[in-house]
């Protein structure tokens, strides 16, 4: 038996799997190697984030995203954004050097069994463990619009569903969204050819500013600190006080969670964006129809106006939404027990990432309402990685505790069952 089973290898599994290891717990880690990195992201996209604030964690602090650009020939600088093929690349470096050997199956089914869990494969092989981290990423949690819903499959499609977007050569596209995916995805779209055009019901587009230097005065320090997440003190408080955060009444963590940082274009993209890419803003969809290869979207216009716009394929770059009822590998009775976080469908966690079942942990968007925004980036990984191994720690220690005697002089103490591998 195994002491935790990490399922996920993206940012947070295996951050949590480094610390988990250099622990000395015994551990099996399961998923495909920065799976949503290397098969869900464009060709030609730019992490977002500064390179600094995008380091995966591990205890020692030496396997930064600086010492892998140093020792493949390229400067992790602060305002140069940072391809995402290299960022790919610098995950699975960590994962070889952080990390034991990582399962690249895929765990259908984690059920509570035993005074642990029961795991299996997709192949149908079994494994036990005593504790659980589901660090699943973003991918479960695809949000699409419901006027999209009856559309073809293959007329309509979320933007982290396109590892090649030249497929929309010569194509009219219709991009949904207002944030880095939809700006980006339409930036590349023309780049690569394609006609996009953007409808967003924002009536206008927010761009970040270029960021200040790192080197700057102790005054304009003071009224604008750097953090993981942009200048000024509320993302400082969102980037570096997430426990703090997980302190606050429920509704005000779910308040803001879903409306800090909201949708914005990174600077780096504006002038590429603008040059190239039509758009509709302050534009509600209707709905949707499909009829002889195109789709007609039926909008809505704060002015009262009804136009309806023509086109090919829309790609939804509308975010993902966390809601536990996505995550079918839990059993059904085990996911239906769990205690949720206020109206939302996002697990209730203590400090230490822990759910209301014993034993099962949650890192990355799911942890979002209750620990702030910095879970939706990789910036939140450290915090979750540090606290989150210790609570696996103490809830291990728990679990080989004698149960409380009846009578102070009862001699009778139960060993640990020991566990095995089916």
């Amino acid at each position: 038996m195994y002491d935790v089973a990490v399922i996920g290898a993206g940012p947070y599994g295996l951050s949590v799997a480094a610390h988990a290891a250099a622990a000395g717990l015994r551990l099996r880690v399961f998923g495909r190697t920065m799976a949503s990195w290397r098969d869900h992201m464009p060709a030609g996209m730019f992490l977002k984030s500064e390179p600094w604030a995008s380091h995966l964690s591990d205890p020692s602090g030496e396997h930064t995203l600086g010492r892998f650009g140093a020792e493949h020939g390229f400067e992790a600088v602060h305002g140069s954004p940072i391809p995402i093929e290299s960022f790919t690349e610098y995950g699975m470096w960590f994962a070889r050097r952080a990390v034991p050997a990582v399962d690249e199956r895929t765990v259908t089914r984690v059920a509570p069994a035993g005074g642990g869990f029961l795991l299996r494969t997709e192949d149908g092989e079994e494994f036990r463990a005593r504790t659980v981290v589901l660090a699943v990423g973003v991918m479960p949690f695809v949000h699409v619009p419901g006027e999209l819903a009856g559309l073809p499959d293959t007329r309509v499609s979320h933007s982290s569903g396109h590892r090649d977007l030249g497929v929309f050569r010569h194509r009219h596209v219709t991009v949904i969204g207002a944030g880095q995916a939809a700006l980006e995805t339409a930036t590349l779209l023309a780049e690569q050819g394609a006609r996009p055009r953007l409808v967003a019901r924002a009536a206008r587009l927010n761009w970040n500013t270029p960021p200040e230097p790192l080197g700057r005065g102790a005054l304009r320090s003071l009224r604008a600190p750097h953090s993981g997440l942009g200048t000024g003190w509320s993302s400082w408080v969102w980037s570096e006080l997430p426990g703090a955060v997980s302190r606050l009444p429920a509704a005000t963590r779910e308040h803001i969670a879903r409306t800090a940082l909201g949708p914005a274009g990174a600077w780096w993209l504006r002038e590429r964006y603008e040059r190239q890419v039509p758009a509709l803003l302050g534009h509600e969809l209707r709905g949707g129809t499909y009829r002889d290869g195109r789709i007609q979207l039926p909008l809505y216009e704060a002015g009262g106006a009804t136009p309806t716009i023509d086109t090919e394929h829309v790609i939804a770059a509308t975010g993902f939404t966390p809601d536990l009822d996505r995550l079918t590998l839990l059993d059904p009775a085990l996911r239906g027990a769990l205690a949720t976080v206020g109206t939302g469908r996002a697990p209730r966690l203590n400090s230490r990432f822990e759910s209301t079942h014993p034993g099962l942990f949650f890192a990355g968007l799911l942890t979002a309402p209750t620990f702030g925004p910095s879970m939706r980036f990789v910036h939140g990984a450290a915090f979750t990685a540090h606290r989150l191994v210790s609570g696996l720690r103490t809830r291990l220690r728990a679990s080989f505790l004698p149960p409380r005697l009846p009578r102070p002089t009862d001699p009778t103490r139960q060993a640990p069952a020991r566990g095995v591998r089916n």
